[in-house]
This record gives structure tokens, C-alpha cells and sequence, in this order.
């Protein structure tokens, strides 16, 4: 096997493991109106459920994002499958409320375990000159997993027995699998350093990323403020104002808006870094109209496109981003820099998912979702100005 294929096979394996452990973390959302019959919370409930999650992957961005730069990558892998494995074990034993934010709270673990070591890895098996097709494996396999976990726990809820059970058993098989395959792969890190060395640090980015960083990390928040909502809000909007029980479809739903992100990613080789981020930010705020317009006339098709539109959109900023930080990073800072730009990610994700459900007690699903569309509008037209007037370097 020459080297380029070694290194492709190496990265693409990583990819799938990363899918993986991605899955997992999306699986309890089409299934959170079964658990609001079976232990009986409210909305808010959902959403502080959901932001459990989403804090947990900030803290261990914050505490261990730079930790694979010294001890490697594949150590700091291994970590977040055991999480993830714990994880399920939590859902599959739930008997409470309690169980779930345990089991949200050990996923967003394994997912900020995994997210700065696994796409640091990926992009570092890529055989020279691979950069961008490696950027987007690590991309997809961040989408194509969190994908994938509606779509699959949807799919077992409607058409299969033991709908809060069966798809965490599928998923610990899973997480089996890719630890073995996981065992196979070599180490990217070179000079490895003992974990007595590694010391939790604030975000931090270097001086010479910085004007790349800025851009790129505004886009990501909002891209990533739009599918939190979509996963932790849609599958109730689907059921109380359009009557879409079926779980399937609500799981399809969510699913849509991470699997159009893919197509997103796969749009940046054409446009270019440079003008993917303001397209991108084009594309969130269409995606933002549609789910307003869903939200005011209860139409399902206009959910759906806002999923497409917003998803595409999502895609082109994401990994128009990851490719931008990751060419500016040094190698020896690479794993820490893509947790910071993921810190930023994961507050898109929760800081605005928690509004919503503080909003909904009072004014109500819809209204409370317009507030939300509001409010991401202002800043994505403030980004997309701000990128108009200063685009990311051509060089980036």
C-alpha cells in the first residue's frame, strides 16, 4: 500500500470513529417527547436537559482541549469512547430525570473530548498536500454523525420495540467497534509529553490566527445556534403546533439540517475559503426566514427548507472556518486552537437553546422562537458585513 493510501485510509478511519462518537450525541432527540411522557418536565426542561450537554463538551474543551497535543491523540480518543460508553449506559438504565442529565452530561464530554483530537487527527493523517479534502472528512464526520443519531433513534422509536433502550444498545455496539478500530491506527503526535504536563488554560489563540479567528468563529456561532435549536426544539414545535407524532419524520427532520451542512462543506472547494463564510452567513440567514415563516403559518415544508437552506448555509461557514483556523494554527497549538474555535461552536449551541426555553413558559413556542430568529438575523448580518468589509486572508 503506497503512502498516500495508507494516510487516506488512516484518515478516513478516524473520520468514522469521530462519526461515531458524534452519533451519540444526537440520539435522544426525536425521542424527547418520550421521555417528557414518561417522567413528565416541561420545555424548559428539554432545553436545560439539552444545555447539560452543551456545557459539559465547553468544560472539557476548556479543561482537556489541549491535552492531545501532549499525550497524543489516540489516548484522548479512547477517553471520549469511554464517555460516550457511559453515556449510553446512563439512557439505558434511565428511570428518571436524573439519569438523563447524566447521561448528557458524560456525551458532552466525549464529544469535547473528541472534538479539537479527533479533527486534529484527521487532518494530520492526510497525506501532504491533503489539507482541504481532510478538512472535509472532519467536517462531515461532525455532521454526518450528529446526523445520523435522529435519523437512527428516530427510525428504531417508530418502527421498532424498546424506544428509549434500542438505540443506545445499537450505539454502545457501535462504540465497541470503532474502539477496536481505534486500536489499529497509528499516533500523530510525535513529541508526546507525560499529562503532568498539560495544565487546563482559558481559550487562547495565537497572535498570527487571530484575524482569521475573529471572522470565522462569529459565523460558527451562529451556524451552530440555528442546529441546536433544531435539535432540541423542532421535534416539539413538529408535535404541539403540526401534530407530527411519527418519530421517524421528526428524526428526519433534524437530520436534514446536518446532512444538508455536508452538502454545504462540499461547496467550499469551488467558492473558495475566502468567499465561503459570507455565502455561508447568506444561507443562515435564509434559513433563519423560512423557519420564521414556518413558525408563523405552522407549515411543515417551510421547516424543511429552513433545515436544507440553514444546513447548507451552516456547512459552507463551518467548514470554511475549520479550514481557515486549522491552515493558520501552528502544529504544536493546532489541537488547542480547534477547541477554541469549538468552545465557540458549543455556546452557539446551548447560551441560545436556554433562552428559548426560558421564553417558551411565557410567550409560548413560537413566539419565543421568533425572538430567537431575531436575534441571530442581527448578528449574522453583522458578520456577514464585517467579513464583506474584512474577508479572510486569501492565503488562509
Amino acid at each position: 500500500m503506497t503512502g498516500d493510501r495508507l494516510g487516506w485510509r488512516v484518515c478516513l478511519l478516524g473520520g468514522a470513529v469521530f462519526a461515531v462518537c458524534m452519533t451519540g450525541t444526537t440520539l435522544p432527540t426525536p425521542l424527547y417527547p418520550l421521555y417528557q411522557q414518561e417522567f413528565g418536565f416541561s420545555e424548559l426542561t428539554v432545553a436545560v436537559v439539552y444545555a447539560v450537554y452543551a456545557f459539559a463538551v465547553i468544560g472539557a474543551l476548556l479543561l482537556a482541549g489541549n491535552a492531545s497535543d501532549a499525550v497524543g491523540r489516540r489516548p484522548v480518543l479512547f477517553w471520549g469512547l469511554a464517555c460516550a460508553t457511559a453515556s449510553a449506559g446512563c439512557f439505558l438504565l434511565a428511570a428518571d430525570i436524573a439519569w438523563l442529565y447524566a447521561g448528557r452530561l458524560l456525551s458532552g464530554l466525549s464529544a469535547g473530548l473528541f472534538t479539537g483530537a479527533a479533527t486534529a487527527y484527521v487532518l494530520e493523517s492526510a497525506p501532504p498536500g491533503g489539507a482541504s479534502r481532510a478538512t472535509f472528512v472532519a467536517t462531515a464526520a461532525t455532521m454526518g454523525g450528529l446526523g445520523c443519531g435522529p435519523l437512527l433513534a428516530g427510525l428504531l422509536a417508530e418502527y421498532a420495540t424498546w424506544p428509549l433502550r434500542l438505540p443506545y444498545a445499537v450505539h454502545l455496539a457501535l462504540v465497541a467497534a470503532s474502539a477496536a478500530v481505534l486500536l489499529g491506527l497509528p499516533e500523530t503526535v510525535r513529541d508526546l509529553r507525560p499529562l503532568s504536563t498539560v495544565r487546563p488554560r482559558r481559550p487562547g489563540v495565537p497572535a498570527q490566527v487571530r484575524v482569521v479567528f475573529g471572522p470565522a468563529a462569529t459565523a460558527v456561532f451562529v451556524g451552530f445556534a440555528l442546529s441546536g435549536v433544531f435539535t432540541s426544539v423542532s421535534p416539539a414545535f413538529l408535535a404541539q403546533s403540526l401534530d407530527v407524532t411519527d418519530h421517524a419524520v421528526s428524526g428526519a427532520v433534524v437530520a436534514a439540517a446536518f446532512f444538508a451542512s455536508i452538502a454545504g462543506q462540499t461547496a467550499v472547494g469551488r467558492v473558495g475559503v475566502r468567499r465561503s463564510l459570507p455565502l455561508g452567513c447568506a444561507g443562515l440567514l435564509a434559513g433563519l426566514a423560512l423557519l420564521a415563516g414556518a413558525l408563523h403559518w405552522d407549515l411543515l415544508a417551510l421547516v424543511v427548507s429552513s433545515a436544507l437552506v440553514g444546513g447548507v448555509g451552516q456547512g459552507l461557514a463551518f467548514r470554511g472556518a475549520l479550514t481557515a483556523v486549522g491552515r493558520a494554527s501552528p502544529p504544536d497549538r493546532r489541537a488547542a486552537v480547534l477547541s477554541s474555535l469549538f468552545v465557540v461552536a458549543y455556546t452557539g449551541i446551548s447560551v441560545p437553546v436556554v433562552g428559548v426555553g426560558l421564553l417558551t413558559e411565557p410567550l409560548g413556542l413560537e413566539d419565543a422562537g421568533l425572538v430567537f430568529i431575531a436575534c441571530m438575523a442581527a448578528l449574522v448580518i453583522t458578520a456577514a458585513g464585517h467579513l464583506l468589509r474584512r474577508p479572510v486572508p486569501a492565503g488562509t
